[in-house]
C-alpha cells in the first residue's frame, strides 16, 4: 500500500512564500552573525597606539555625578581620519551600559564630549545609579575605514570617601577630609608634558568642583603643575597628574 501525500493547490504559493521567507531570513542572519564575528575579530586585532602617539585624555565628572566630561588633547596619530569613543559601565542594577561616538579628525586637534551616565528621551532624563567604574576606548580609523591604533584604560568614580584609588592599586590619593564631591581616578594614556623614564602612571585624579583638595599618596609621584612636573613627593595641596 502506498501513502500519498497530496496538497491542496489553493495553498501551495502560500507555502512557497513562507519557504523562501524562512530561507531570506536565514540568510540574513547568517550574513549579519558573520559580519558580527568579522568586526569583533577585527577589533581584537587593533594595534596598541604607541606612547608617543597616545593623546593625553581626561575624565572630569560634573557637580551631580550624572556626567562625565571627555577631554581629548593633542589628538596626532599618524594617518588617522576618525576617533571613535566608547564608554562603558555598569549600573547597581547590573546592567552594562555603554556610551559610543566618533568623532571626524582634520589634523592634530582636541576633542571634549559630555558623557551621559544614564538615558534621554524626549527631553527626559534617565540618571543611571550605583556607578562606580568603567572603562574607556579610544580607537582611531584611516580614510578607507580601517582601524590603525586603539588604547584602552578603566576609571572609578568616587563621592563621600577618603581614598581614591586607581583601578591597577598603584595610586592611592587619601584626601586630608572626606568630600562630598565627586571623583574619577584613571590612567589619563598619555601625558601633558614628556617624563623622562616613566615607569608609573600616568595617573589622574580629577574633581567635580574647582577646590584644592590636598592629601598624601601611597607612594612618592611627581604632580605635573604650572606646565612642569614637580619634584617627587608623597604629600600635595590638590590633586592632578601624576606619574613617576
Amino acid at each position: 500500500m502506498r501513502l500519498v501525500i497530496t496538497m491542496n493547490k489553493k495553498y501551495a504559493p502560500v507555502l512557497v512564500l513562507v519557504a523562501i521567507l524562512i530561507l531570506v531570513v536565514g540568510i540574513v542572519f547568517a550574513v549579519r552573525s558573520r559580519s558580527t564575528s568579522d568586526t569583533e575579530m577585527e577589533e581584537e586585532n587593533i594595534p596598541e597606539l604607541a606612547e608617543h602617539q597616545r593623546p593625553f585624555t581626561t575624565l572630569t565628572p560634573t557637580e551631580d555625578g550624572h556626567y562625565l566630561v571627555l577631554a581629548v588633547n593633542d589628538i596626532d596619530v599618524p594617518g588617522a581620519s576618525m576617533m571613535e569613543y566608547e564608554i562603558f559601565y555598569e549600573t547597581a542594577e547590573g546592567i552594562n551600559q555603554g556610551v559610543p561616538g566618533r568623532v571626524t579628525l582634520t589634523g592634530p586637534q582636541s576633542v571634549e564630549r559630555e558623557i551621559l551616565l544614564g538615558s534621554e528621551s524626549s527631553g527626559k532624563f534617565r540618571y543611571d545609579e550605583g556607578v562606580d567604574d568603567g572603562t574607556l576606548t579610544l580607537k582611531f580609523r584611516d580614510v578607507d575605514g580601517k582601524f590603525i591604533g586603539k588604547v584602552k584604560t578603566t576609571w572609578r568614580l568616587y563621592q563621600g570617601t577618603q581614598d581614591l584609588s586607581s583601578d591597577d592599586g598603584a595610586l592611592t590619593y587619601s584626601l586630608d577630609d572626606v568630600s562630598e564631591s565627586y571623583f574619577v581616578v584613571m590612567n589619563t594614556f598619555g601625558l601633558p608634558a614628556s617624563f623622562d623614564g616613566l615607569t608609573t602612571g600616568p595617573y589622574g585624579v580629577f574633581a567635580s568642583d574647582e577646590e584644592d583638595h590636598p592629601g598624601t599618596l601611597n607612594s612618592p609621584f611627581a604632580r605635573f603643575e604650572d606646565g612642569q612636573w614637580s619634584d617627587v613627593a608623597s604629600s600635595f595641596d590638590n590633586i592632578g597628574i601624576f606619574a613617576k
